[in-house]
């Protein structure tokens, strides 16, 4: 595994048996150290209270979806490095390219299984070629 296995994770969703499948597929590759938020407002309180080092989000929620959640965090100086993985069920090409203008490090389109999951991160997580 290229990504250290006690990186904090913040999984956000709106659906509970998402974020327990999330949680789930990130134990199988090796993760242990995860939150969730239920909403893009929840998470955000978190991420000003933790450092995380992914934040692995749906795109659909309520009051604040993934995509506004991911414009918060590349706005804020302190934390725009934070890796982001937008999950969705849409594949719809002008939501894939938003999310890339938004600054998303990754997108996956369910349904996914562990190995998907693994590839994305240690994508997001490679050094980058000089």
């Amino acid at each position: 595994m290229i990504v250290d296995s006690t990186l904090p994770i913040l999984v956000v969703d709106d659906y509970q048996t998402m974020v327990r499948i999330l949680r789930n597929l990130l134990k199988q590759i090796g993760f242990e150290n995860i939150d969730d938020a239920s909403n893009g407002q929840d998470a955000l309180a978190k991420i000003q209270e933790k450092r995380y080092g992914l934040i692995i989000s749906d795109w659909n929620m309520e009051p604040m979806t993934g995509y506004q959640l991911l414009q918060k965090v590349r706005e804020d100086k302190d934390r725009s490095d934070i890796p982001f993985i937008m999950v969705t069920a849409e594949s719809k090409t002008d939501n894939v390219i938003a999310a890339r203008k938004a600054g998303v490090s990754h997108y996956i389109v369910k349904p996914f299984n562990a190995a998907t999951l693994k590839a994305k991160i240690d994508a997001v997580f490679a050094p980058v070629a000089a």
